[in-house]
């Protein structure tokens, strides 16, 4: 990737939808990658959100998916659906990952977080959300959201 321009870079990442600073985060990581770590991407979350473009969900899911080492990501879906099903309060996802680490065995965190993803995406979407179909939501959902579900839905 170091070889490549940042706008070669952007025309390549451009169908799965990111962003042109996405490109520049690439290009800049690239360039870490080689002179500071061998060309070997880090294994501990500290150089790894030391990188351009990489935060802590995207070191989490580095480390889960790439190492195999516990981690529990958290992104906007997971949030969401761990607010619906009332297993945390919703403030924020920093919560929400100490809440999804505490109620679920790290044994479990790599394959789950992933689990709950394609359950939102099939059963429980941000948007078009059918609550007949999401069996999850429906028998230990939070009592406002399904309240707010039935409001709109009813009218």
């Amino acid at each position: 990737m170091i070889k490549l321009t940042v706008e070669e870079i952007k025309n390549i990442i451009r169908p799965c939808g990111l962003s042109p600073m996405k490109s520049k985060g690439i290009h800049g990581l690239s360039k870490i990658l080689i002179e500071k770590h061998n060309g070997q991407v880090p294994k501990t979350f500290n150089e790894l959100e030391e990188l351009p473009a990489v935060g802590h969900k995207t070191a989490s899911v580095v480390m889960s998916q790439a190492f195999d080492i516990p981690a529990f990501p958290v992104d906007t879906h997971i949030h969401r659906l761990m607010y619906r099903w009332n297993l945390t309060n919703g403030k924020n996802v920093i919560q929400t990952e100490k809440d999804a680490k505490r109620l679920f065995p790290k044994e479990l965190w790599n394959d789950l977080h992933l689990q709950i993803i394609w359950y939102g995406r099939e059963y429980s979407p941000a948007r078009a959300w059918d609550l007949d179909k999401d069996i999850i939501t429906n028998t230990i959902g939070r009592k406002s959201v399904i309240k707010e579900y039935f409001r709109k839905n009813l009218k």
